[in-house]
């Protein structure tokens, strides 16, 4: 499996996507980021998808770019935020302010022991919680990001890698659902 595969799987509807892919995993259109983050930024992307083949493909093509420990990195940011995110945008959109002054009882000791660079983490945090667009996080990820020196240049590449990763998996599993819907119809 390579890049070039699941581009050319990517049909004709999507060329934007097609292209973009190409792109978005390379350091000249991910501006502000190493291989490795680009990489392990698609990996958490792919998981936040849901769609588990098109996630196998990224976990095996990033697996040239990336340790072991990057990968589990991706992993464990996708895990984290697919609680958190549900959490906090709970906290943020239910319009009653004293949900925020209670303590949030859920265990996110990975955040503080990633197992990779901080930085990078938070890469991968804001990456998820834009895909599950969960507005509180997206904003503490991208002021904790600037604090630290990351550029804005740099934040829109992971937001940019996260939407284009999200939408091929969501062709793909599109295409591959009508493709199982028109043998199912065939075999009736």
């Amino acid at each position: 499996m390579t890049l070039e595969n699941i581009r050319e799987a990517l049909p004709d509807y999507a060329k934007d996507i097609r292209l973009n892919l190409g792109s978005v995993l390379t350091p000249q259109g991910a501006p502000g980021l190493s291989d490795q983050q680009i990489w392990s930024i698609a990996v958490a992307a792919a998981l936040a998808s849901r769609q588990m083949p098109f996630a196998r493909q990224i976990e095996q093509l990033a697996s040239a770019y990336l340790a072991p420990t990057d990968i589990t990195g991706a992993k464990a940011a996708a895990a984290i935020m697919g609680m958190n995110n549900i959490y906090y945008r709970f906290v943020h959109l239910v319009e009653d302010s004293e949900y925020q002054t209670l303590p949030a009882r859920l265990r996110m000791n990975v955040m503080a022991n990633p197992g990779i660079d901080k930085l990078d983490f938070e890469l991968l945090s804001l990456a998820v919680s834009a895909i599950n667009g969960c507005g509180l996080c997206i904003t503490s990820h991208e002021k904790k990001l600037r604090q630290h020196g990351v550029s804005r240049e740099a934040i829109q590449s992971v937001v940019r890698i996260a939407a284009t990763v999200h939408a091929a998996a969501v062709v793909l599993a599109a295409e591959a659902d009508g493709a199982a819907g028109m043998v199912e119809a065939a075999a009736a």
